[in-house]
């Protein structure tokens, strides 16, 4: 009998599973469809080239080369966009989008390994994403470029922005992230509030062990924060679950171990984190050449835009704009990428020909 009812429970949870991977199969094929690029004058290529001494994925799409190019830092870190390729679709209609795997993350950590991804630093990103800017340029003959900054990558793009204007044409930061030298603890206490709101009181004990000061969190301590924070805001959480997760299980660009490395990423890319406690985005200056853009989600509270929009309050630039997009949390830009596709054109891409 025992038998019996194991054989009937294994028959069903087989079945259930060949369904699961059949609506993906589908659905994939269809997203596959969508993303094809069949212009004469357009651009779909993904590839592997060395930056930073290590080979990095790179994506370039686009439905004209001629087009503004649009490099983008994802966030994490370790969190690559390139599962995002379906929500962006309607933006490559307008400039070249370029999508790229930091080490630690995806693609990148899929090629070589975690043990082969080097100096895991945030210093060592920033100039990788210097490097990628250069090839970029190159590779597509452009001058200067936007370069999109999400979440933790815009903390890296904000840095690239503001030293070398010589290769960028707009700074657009979204999910904008801020560093203020550990001065200000409102998140940490806003966390620890929703956590013992919601009754997570292993959660709640694990936040108030760490401490507000954030220079003494190990990396691990760091993942630990990041993933409460997010789960406890509930605009983010369901970004999460209907953009995020929906977009990496449907990705017609990624298999199922690939979906596994893209849980691995946020682990190897976590040694990243301790590094940036002390920094202070303030102390390394408010001046930028460029134009200078952020787009925040009105309810994230991951980053929150009252501190986004302090930081832009201060910000000297030849053009700047602030932009809330109501009723988004975290991940704002690609919850609702018709009205980040509508700042895009209307505000970002006037700006960038008017500073050349």
């Amino acid at each position: 009998m025992l038998v019996t009812v194991i054989t009937a429970a294994c028959a069903t949870i087989a079945a259930s599973a060949a369904t699961l991977l059949s609506h993906r199969a589908i659905v994939r094929s269809g997203n596959s469809r969508r993303l094809r690029i069949t212009g004469p004058h357009g651009v779909d290529e993904q590839y592997f080239t060395r930056i930073g001494g290590l080979d990095q994925w790179l994506s370039v799409r686009g439905e004209d080369r001629a087009h503004p190019v649009v490099v983008e830092l994802h966030g994490g870190p370790g969190s690559s966009n390139a599962i995002l390729a379906n929500v962006s679709r309607d933006w490559e209609r307008h400039v070249t989008l370029v999508r790229w795997d930091m080490r630690g993350t995806g693609k990148t950590l899929r090629r070589s390994g975690a043990a082969a991804q080097g100096e895991m630093t945030f210093d060592r990103l920033v100039r990788d994403a210097v490097e990628v800017v250069e090839h970029v340029r190159e590779r597509l003959g452009a001058d200067r470029v936007v370069l999109l900054g999400c979440s933790f990558g815009s903390a890296v793009a904000l840095r690239v922005a503001r030293s070398r204007p010589d290769l960028v044409g707009a700074y657009v930061g979204t999910d904008q992230k801020v560093f203020d030298g550990g001065r200000d603890t409102s998140d940490y206490d806003a966390a620890l509030e929703r956590l013992e709101k919601a009754g997570k009181k292993k959660e709640a004990a694990a936040v108030r062990e760490m401490g507000p000061d954030q220079r003494a969190w190990s990396a691990e301590q760091f993942s630990h924060f990041s993933r409460f924070a997010s789960a406890t805001d509930p605009h983010t959480f369901a970004a999460m679950k209907s953009v995020v997760m929906k977009s990496l299980w449907f990705s017609p660009l990624h298999s199922l171990r690939e979906i596994v490395t893209f849980f691995k990423g946020f682990m190897a890319s976590a040694a990243v984190l301790p590094d940036t406690a002390s920094f202070d985005d303030r102390a390394d200056g408010t001046r930028f050449g460029v134009p200078f853009f952020v787009v925040q989600g009105a309810c994230d509270l991951v980053n929150t835009p009252a501190r986004a929009r302090a930081f832009f309050d201060e910000v000297q630039a030849p053009v700047k704009e602030f932009t809330l997009i109501e009723g988004a949390g975290h991940f704002a830009a690609y919850r609702h990428p018709g009205v980040f596709l509508d700042v895009l054109r209307t505000r970002v891409l006037p700006a960038l020909a008017g500073s050349r």
